[in-house]
């Protein structure tokens, strides 16, 4: 009865049976027969009941047979890009072995592993697909290089540029003059061929380009990988102005991306999403979640292991919103059941990315909602919008399907298979992340992330390891007399204590970001800082573009100076009757008068 294709057949009685049976049906297609064994165990009579009843068998039309593992391991093969199990089978020692004990194990208990997989995957398994969530990923990490380029341009020439505050040119040569030709794999960066103003922002227009094609869909593959150059440039000479943890993020996830992007010049005729590529960005999502938790743990932080740490964060991070001020007000019960939270969806949230696909979304979800509430507090840039489109990879189109029109919906036969030239780099991408989780766990780390490190493929992730529980504010002046003084005004960070928080995210200010670090130390620690405070006696209009007021419009003061405040959040009875956002004591000087020499 067989035929000339091979048959499978199964207890027709055990509901557990049926439902990887429809699921492998659906995988396998018309390349397998499928029969209930109380249909055809008449025409086997060299099998017992007994024995069809203890395990599936897979009938060949040649006669051969096999049974329970080796029956499923061999029934894989026949599914495109499947038949790796069946060689790891045939070649590991001990793994079969294995795999009969597990198949016995499981089949003696099929009513309970029955209702694992109706809770874990529901009534009915689908093969999963990923060209809708591969477009939808690919098209939101597009947009997030989009932000990041956009945000550069008019930043560019006031930080690195020739009259910048730490110009890229002068960066390069001090290179240059330590090195030898080893410093272009040591800074990888197109500024090598030019670092003038132009050019930088001629990286940043190009980078935009880019992400427009992959937004609009030409030639993704070759788009990404200009966008990770162009980018990898920028952060290169970028010193502290491009060191924080999401542009190396950015960088890491548009190189992973290279493995999803359809090569074809136009991707509607692209083939299906390999599955190599989503869990590479599975495993960078987990990453990226689990250790920003451990590290939390691991500085030993009295203010996380007390449950306090979110008494001080809404008026201490960086950039607050002004959701933050009311945050700040909540009752210190609520603020240790948050910071609790913090380490559940830190710490536990993102094993269950690597659970079967019920539990994957549900943390995808929870995820989703705890950026969303991070980003309503606190100006982030776009490190939260990309962690979003990381959790993208953890769903399928089945699920993504639910909230878009019908006509956008992946058919559900595009079964996802592994491209054979993403295998490699894929499988070297996994390993060298959970070389890197495992060492900021305390083993050895292998050369091998040297040159990850370098490119910034792989990286180490993990904010406010400890909690500032103060908030120092660096607040400048200029003055012509050395007598009167006049502030000057940045765009975002605080200053005016009637002036309050500003949305600002997705785009970052990365002067008023660095004022917030410089803060925490001495001006000593900060060489960019004095190289600011001479810009402004210089009156560089691409220094001052960055600030939101210049006191000093027609010419540049001859004093310039810099004091510290230490500014907290208001309570609400003083900003009802004051109107102030900010309540700020004078804490000494941070930076001592200067001028520029005659």
């Amino acid at each position: 009865m067989t035929g000339d294709r091979p048959v499978l057949i199964y207890d027709g009685r055990c509901s557990f049976c049926g439902i990887w049976v429809r699921y492998w049906q659906r995988l396998t297609g018309e390349r397998v027969s499928y029969a209930p064994s109380q249909e055809v165990s008449a025409q086997f009579p060299e099998i017992s009941q007994s024995e069809f009843q203890r395990a599936v068998w897979l009938v060949y039309p040649d006669g051969r047979r096999a049974s329970g593992a080796r029956a499923a391991y061999e029934l894989m093969a026949h599914a495109a890009g499947k038949s790796w199990p069946l060689w790891l089978y045939s070649n590991v020692p001990g793994l079969d072995s294995i795999s009969e004990g597990a198949y016995r194990f499981i089949a003696g208990h099929r009513n309970f592993f029955y209702q694992v997989t109706r809770i874990f995957w529901g009534k009915e398994i689908h093969p999963a697909s990923y060209r809708l969530t591969r477009s939808l990923f690919l098209k939101g990490v597009a947009a997030v290089f989009l932000i990041a380029f956009l945000s550069m341009m008019p930043q560019v020439s006031g930080l690195i540029g020739s009259n910048g505050i730490s110009p890229a040119h002068e960066y390069l040569n001090a290179i240059r003059d330590q090195t030898g030709v080893e410093r272009y794999w040591l800074l990888p960066t197109l500024a090598w061929i030019d670092s003038s103003d132009a050019f930088l922002r001629g990286i940043c227009w190009t980078g935009s380009g880019l992400a427009v094609a992959v937004l609009v869909g030409i030639a993704p593959l070759a788009a990404l990988f200009g966008m990770f150059v162009l980018y990898l440039s920028l952060v290169s000479v970028g010193q502290d102005f491009l060191s924080f943890q999401w542009d190396v993020l950015l960088l890491e996830v548009g190189f992973a991306a290279m493995l999803l992007a359809p090569r074809a010049l136009l991707p509607w005729k692209a083939r299906p999403a390999g599955a190599v590529g989503i869990w590479v960005m599975r495993l960078l999502v987990f990453r990226l979640m689990l250790e920003s938790g451990l590290v939390k743990l691991l500085s030993g932080d009295p203010s996380w292991r007390s449950l306090t740490a979110l008494n001080f964060h809404y008026q201490t991070q960086p950039l607050p919103t002004p959701l933050a001020w009311y945050a700040n007000q909540l009752p210190g019960w609520f603020q240790k059941f948050s910071t609790a939270g913090v380490f559940a969806v830190e710490l536990m949230v993102p094993f269950l990315f690597l659970m079967p696909r019920r539990l994957r979304i549900i943390g995808a979800w929870i995820t989703i909602v705890f950026q969303l509430l991070i980003a309503a507090t606190g100006n982030y840039t776009f490190f939260n919008l990309l962690t979003i489109v990381l959790c993208v990879a953890l769903f399928d189109d089945r699920h993504l399907g639910k909230f878009l029109p019908k006509k956008f919906r992946a058919a559900d036969s595009e079964v996802s298979t592994s491209r054979r030239v993403a295998i490699l780099p894929g499988a070297l991408l996994i390993v060298i992340g959970m070389m890197q989780l495992a060492g900021m766990m305390g083993a050895p780390v292998s050369l091998a992330m040297e040159p990850a490190e370098i490119l910034h493929i792989v990286n180490g992730y993990g904010l406010f390891a400890i909690m500032t529980t103060s908030r120092p504010e660096i607040l400048i002046e200029g003055s012509n007399d050395g007598q009167d003084w006049q502030e000057y005004q940045f765009k975002y960070k605080p200053g005016d204590v009637r002036q309050p928080p500003r949305w600002v995210a997705p785009y970052q200010p990365r002067l008023d970001w660095q004022m917030w670090f410089a803060a925490l130390g001495r001006s000593q620690d900060a060489p960019w800082f004095s190289r600011l405070m001479e810009r402004l006696l210089e009156g560089s209009p691409e220094v001052l573009a960055l600030l939101a007021k210049n006191p000093f419009p027609d010419k540049p003061p001859r004093f310039v100076r810099a004091k510290v405040y230490d500014y907290r959040f208001s309570d609400a009875a003083t900003r009802r009757s004051t109107g102030d956002w900010w309540s700020r004591t004078y804490t000494g000087s941070y930076f001592p008068e200067v001028s520029l020499p005659h």
